[in-house]
């Protein structure tokens, strides 16, 4: 029995040292590849990771998707273990990892693999990962707020004009007003947030002023003000429910949601749908509020230069011309490469860079506090916008939330 028992032992030390052996080795030749894509963009980026490494690459990608990714970079970044060799991070995360110093330049890779350069990408997708002149990503694609219309709906009421010069303006909706059927709108609230934001940049203003983060401003309260005149007819959807599905349902002229959303409206059977732009204040300035996935490295000791330079380089160079899949999930693929192909235009997303102002529509804000900015924005707009609260005193209290974030993240607490 002891014999056996020690057996056992040997053979359970022998199959560790073997397994430890394999990761071992592993490590070497496998990038880690970390990406909060969730659902059907999770399974799209997964199709491109096993695409490439059908190439027989030296160095394989590991696709590894982290719903909390953002936490659990934080922890890996704190113990200095376990840092993926690569990662997607948002655009709005940027500036705050470069000012912490755990970003690498993409300066050695990009020497590496040439055609990673600014003039083959979408610039502000490109620009989203410059800081003080070094380049600290490459891009994916920009995903956007966007605008879908139901076709047999503005046939329905005589609207089909609206997009004439595809800006609908906030006149032109009001112009419904005690025209509609019972249990339809002109507009759901989806990503209200982000349209708001587009507003701002419609009417000149910023969310910043010197650096410092300016959301009690008149800008602001003008933004939300155009969009509330639309609540206030009576033709947004009711606070509460579900304006996403009601569009869905048939009785919603426009929904204000995103790129990545045209792969479930297609799944909808009988829905006739288009897109276009976020609607507007004015028909002359249209924004469609974006964001953009990066890929970027942290500051990892234990990746070497030959697997950025040869590995990584190398898997970002195959992403550049070969992402027709990720227009699958709806976004608006950074390559120009791919975008400007004719393949590319059988994509609704498609439209955002048909022409030159369409591409300059798509706005990515920067700033570093924007984060803090987009929650106080979504956390109190649609009570703004629905008059349950008053205008003045809840953009005092936004302006607190936001610089009450800054002040917990200077100190440590964030």
């Amino acid at each position: 029995m002891k014999k056996k028992t020690l057996f056992s032992s040997l053979v359970l030390v022998l199959s560790l040292t073997t397994v430890l052996a394999g990761c071992s080795n592993e490590d070497k030749n496998m990038i880690t590849f970390w990406t909060p894509l969730t659902g059907d963009d999770g399974a799209y980026m997964d199709q491109l990771v096993k695409d490439y490494n059908a190439t027989n690459p030296e160095v394989k990608v590991k696709h590894v998707i982290t719903a909390d990714m953002y936490t659990k970079v934080s922890t890996v970044l704190n113990s200095g273990k376990g840092v993926p060799d690569l990662a997607i991070i948002h655009a709005d995360r940027v500036p705050g990892f470069v000012k912490q110093g755990v970003l690498e330049p993409m300066t050695d890779l990009i020497k590496a693999q040439p055609e990673l350069k600014q003039d083959n990408y979408l610039p502000q997708a490109w620009s989203t990962g410059t800081v003080d002149g070094t380049q600290y990503t490459i891009p994916l694609d920009i995903h956007s707020n966007v605008m879908y219309y139901n076709k047999d709906l503005l046939k329905k009421y005589n609207a089909e004009s609206f997009l004439d010069d595809n800006v609908v303006t906030i006149d032109e909706m009001l112009s419904l007003q005690g025209k509609l059927d019972e249990g339809d709108y002109i507009v759901n609230d989806a990503l209200l947030g982000w349209v708001i934001l587009a507003q701002i940049q419609n009417l000149g203003g910023d969310i910043q002023e010197n650096g410092k983060p300016a959301v009690n401003t008149p800008v602001m309260k003008q933004a939300l003000e155009s969009v509330k005149k639309v609540a206030d007819a009576g033709l947004m959807t009711p606070f509460g429910e579900d304006g996403y599905l009601m569009f869905q349902s048939g009785n919603v002229l426009f929904s204000t949601d995103g790129t990545w959303s045209s792969t479930a409206h297609a799944g909808v059977e009988g829905l006739n749908f288009g897109v276009t732009n976020v609607y507007s204040a004015a028909p002359d300035k249209f924004t469609n509020r974006s964001s953009s996935h990066l890929f970027t490295m942290l500051k990892n000791k234990d990746r070497t230069e030959a697997k950025a330079a040869a590995g990584i380089g190398n898997f970002l160079e195959f992403i550049r011309t070969n992402s027709l899949e990720w227009a699958k999930a709806g976004q608006i693929v950074a390559s120009k490469q791919v975008n400007e192909s004719p393949e590319y235009k059988d994509y609704m997303q498609s439209f955002f860079t048909s022409n030159e102002k369409e591409i300059q529509s798509l706005y990515i804000y920067t700033y570093e506090y924007y984060p803090y900015i987009a929650e106080a924005v979504d956390t109190y707009c649609g009570d703004i916008v629905r008059g349950n609260v008053d205008i003045d005193e809840t953009l005092q209290t936004m302006q607190k939330f936001v610089e009450d974030k800054i002040a917990e993240g200077s100190s440590g607490a964030k």
